[in-house]
């Protein structure tokens, strides 16, 4: 299991790495200044997003369109180049940007549902775009960024731009629903997330195009939880150092993980011992099985 906190942290990362050496050689070829014992990547500018909130229980859900959150990486469309979040430059094939507008675009490059590890894989690889599993990528398609009128009028300006459906690969827009009450909505967020969806995303029809962590965007998604067994304990590092920096836990299965997350200074002081049962929180399933953003929660005592 990654034990980083955040993949798409270290995702970033591991390409903004990638790009610093072909950034300084291009330095050097346009004849501009390059120190080789000075030389620093440039630093890529993130472009402004609109950032979802989590749903709270006090929800007018009748005012909002719905659609199913896509666990895939988000890609922001400038026109011209397809970006992360970070701003770093994503290696995709010229024939799929061919099919893209001239206008800035916002969504997620998605290979389907529970597939998140592959389509981050694709974007890290030196040579991503001659890498044929490009030909299942989907570029879903959810804002307008800029463009005039409130979400629900974004939204059909999207369809008419990209008329596509998502039955095929390339871009297309994300389906949006609306729904009468919780009732309903939490319905189809169980159907989603028992065909392996990660949960639902919730944007005020009424939106204006804001950029930002608001309240315009909402995001809906289940929190599970579970048992495992601690085998050992791992040590502390940084501000942890000389204390418990992770529980090395099993599940009844036999998958084994690290749980760092959710421990308070108490419990990395006196951590429970080896055959204690604990009780952590997650959301989903990696492809191997491996519980996502596990987070320790308590102690478990087994009847």
């Amino acid at each position: 299991m990654d034990t980083r906190p955040d993949r798409r942290r270290w995702l970033a990362w591991g390409l903004a790495q990638a790009w610093a050496v072909p950034m300084a050689g291009a330095l050097g070829s346009l004849g501009l200044r390059h120190d080789s014992a000075r030389a620093e990547p440039l630093a890529p500018v993130p472009p402004a997003l609109l950032l979802a909130r989590p749903a709270g229980p006090d929800l007018d859900v009748s005012s909002h369109l719905v659609s199913e959150k896509l666990d895939g990486v988000r890609a922001f469309w400038s026109g011209r180049q397809l970006l992360l979040r970070s701003g770093i430059p994503i290696r995709a094939p010229a024939d799929f940007t061919a099919r893209l507008p001239t206008r800035a675009l916002d969504g997620e490059l998605w290979l389907g549902r529970s597939r998140f590890d592959a389509m981050s894989a694709l974007i890290r690889r030196e040579h991503s775009a001659d890498d044929p599993l490009w030909r299942e990528v989907r570029y879903a398609v959810f804002e307008l960024p800029d463009a005039p009128g409130d979400f629900a009028q974004r939204h059909r300006a999207m369809r008419e731009l990209l008329p596509g459906t998502d039955a095929v690969a390339g871009a297309h827009v994300v389906q949006q629903r609306r729904l009468d009450d919780r009732q309903e909505l939490d319905r189809w967020l169980a159907e989603v997330i028992a065909a392996g969806g990660e949960g639902l995303m919730l944007h005020r029809a009424d939106a204006p195009y804001v950029t930002g962590r608001s309240d315009w965007l909402l995001k809906l998604k289940p929190q599970l939880d579970a048992e495992a067994m601690v085998i050992g304990h791992l040590p502390g590092k940084g501000r942890h150092a000389g204390r418990l920096g992770a529980l090395r836990v099993r599940t009844p299965d036999g998958r084994e993980f690290a749980l760092g997350s959710g421990l308070s200074d108490a419990e990395r002081d006196d951590p429970p011992a080896p055959g204690r049962w604990v009780t952590y929180r997650y959301r989903g399933l990696t492809n191997s099985g491996l519980p996502r953003f596990a987070t320790f929660w308590r102690m478990h005592d087994l009847p």
